[in-house]
C-alpha cells in the first residue's frame, strides 16, 4: 500500500474484512481478534461498533451443534464485547465454550487438547501449534476474567506440552503437529504461520496474566519463546518476510506468518529485534491491497502428509486470519512507542519521496 499512514491502512483493512461473510469459525475469530486488539490500543469505539452489529445479528441468527478447538477463537472478541458493553449474552456464550473445553474436548496424556476442526475424531491425539491460539490463550483470558486459577492452570498447561511436543530445542522453531499416538511431529514442517501461532501467543502472556513471574510454567513459556525468536530472525527474507516452510529457500514468503511473527518481537520488546520488525514493515504494507485486502496468505492448512504439499496450498483469495494477523500486528507496534516512531519514520517517508516526486 503506497503513501500510507498507520490508521489510514488500519481502517482500510477492518472495512474489508467486515465486507467478509465470516461465521462462527476460526477465520471470523482471528479476523475479530485483530479488530479487537486495534480497540484495546486505540480506544477508539467507532471499530467495535460495526463488529457489535455482526457478532449481535450472528448470535440472533443461533448456533448449532457443539463447538470445536478452532471455533473457540471466536471466544477472544465476546471477551472484549463483554468487558466493554457488559451484554450477558456474551458472557453466557463464552461460559458455553469454557464448558466444551472442561468437559467434551477431546484430551490426550496430561490433559492436553486434541485439535479440532468438527465434532468427529479428525485427528485422534494429534497436538497442533494451532490450538495455542484457538484455545490456549482463550483460556487463559477466561481464567483471568472469572478469576478462576483451575483455568489459568490449564491454559499454561497447554502451553508447556505444546512446547514439549513442538519445539525444536536445536533450531527454536516449531513443528506444525505432534502424533502421540505415533510419538512423530509427522511430516515435521516447520510451517511459518505454525510459528507465528505459538509466537505471538507466547508473547501475550507476560501482558495478560498478573505476576506472571510467580507461575513456573510461565518460564518455560518465556524461555521458549525466548530461542523461537532467536531462531526465527535467521529465517527472514531479504524482503523482511517469512515464508511457508520456514528453512526452505524456494518456499514462497507468507504474509499471515511474517504478521504473527513479526507481531510476536514487537510484544516481546527484545531491542536486538527491532531491526528485524523494521524490514518487516515496508514487507507486510506492500502485501496490503488498496482496497484492505491482505494478499499472498496460505489457505487453511492441515498437518500435511509430507512438507512438499505446504508448497501447494493456495495463497490467492482474501483469508480472515490474514486480515486478523495484520492488524494484530499494526495494534501491537501501536502498542509499542519504540515501533510506532519506525512506523512514524516510514510515513514521513513516504511523504518526503512524494514530494520530491512531484518537484
Amino acid at each position: 500500500m503506497e503513501n500510507f499512514t498507520c490508521q489510514e491502512t488500519i481502517e482500510t483493512i477492518i472495512h474489508r474484512t467486515m465486507k467478509m461473510d465470516l461465521t462462527w469459525d476460526w477465520s471470523c475469530g482471528v479476523a475479530y481478534y485483530g479488530i479487537c486488539r486495534v480497540y484495546e490500543v486505540t480506544g477508539e469505539q467507532k471499530i467495535l461498533t460495526e463488529l457489535k452489529e455482526r457478532v449481535d445479528e450472528l448470535i440472533n441468527l443461533g448456533f448449532e451443534g457443539d463447538w470445536t478447538v478452532n471455533k473457540c477463537a471466536m471466544g477472544h472478541c465476546l471477551i472484549t464485547l463483554y468487558e466493554v458493553f457488559e451484554d450477558e449474552r456474551y458472557l453466557e456464550l463464552l461460559l458455553s465454550k469454557v464448558d466444551y473445553l472442561e468437559k467434551r474436548a477431546l484430551r490426550f496424556g496430561d490433559g492436553v487438547l486434541q485439535h479440532t476442526v468438527s465434532n468427529h475424531d479428525d485427528f485422534p491425539e494429534q497436538a497442533w501449534a494451532d490450538t495455542l491460539f484457538m484455545a490456549g490463550m482463550f483460556l487463559l483470558r477466561m481464567g483471568i476474567l472469572l478469576k478462576r486459577q483451575d483455568l489459568v492452570e490449564d491454559a499454561l498447561n497447554q502451553y508447556y506440552w505444546h512446547i514439549q511436543y513442538l519445539q525444536n530445542q536445536t533450531t527454536g522453531l516449531f513443528y506444525h503437529g505432534y502424533d502421540h499416538l505415533q510419538k512423530s511431529n509427522l511430516s515435521a514442517c516447520y510451517w511459518g504461520r505454525a510459528n507465528a501461532w505459538c509466537a505471538y501467543t507466547m508473547s501475550q502472556l507476560k501482558r495478560l496474566l498478573p505476576e506472571a513471574y510467580l507461575y513456573p510454567k510461565f518460564m518455560d513459556v518465556q524461555a521458549s519463546l525466548d530461542e523461537q525468536l532467536a531462531g526465527l530472525k535467521t529465517y527472514q527474507s531479504e524482503k523482511g518476510l517469512w515464508r511457508t516452510i520456514l528453512d526452505d529457500v524456494t518456499s514462497y514468503e507468507e504474509v499471515s506468518a511474517t504478521a504473527g511473527i513479526a507481531a510476536a518481537m514487537v510484544a516481546n520488546d527484545n531491542p536486538l529485534h527491532r531491526k528485524y520488525i523494521y524490514r518487516a514493515i515496508p514487507g507486510l504494507l506492500t502485501n496490503v491491497a488498496p482496497d484492505g485486502r491482505v494478499e499472498n496468505v496460505s489457505a487453511g492448512t492441515a498437518v500435511m502428509k509430507i512438507i512438499p504439499d505446504y508448497q501447494a496450498i493456495s495463497r490467492q483469495w482474501i483469508q480472515g486470519w490474514g486480515q486478523g494477523l495484520m492488524l494484530t500486528f499494526l495494534a501491537e507496534c501501536l502498542d509499542n512507542p519504540h515501533i510506532t516512531s519506525l512506523l512514524v519514520e516510514n510515513e514521513t517517508q513516504e511523504e518526503d519521496n512524494e514530494y520530491i516526486t512531484s518537484r
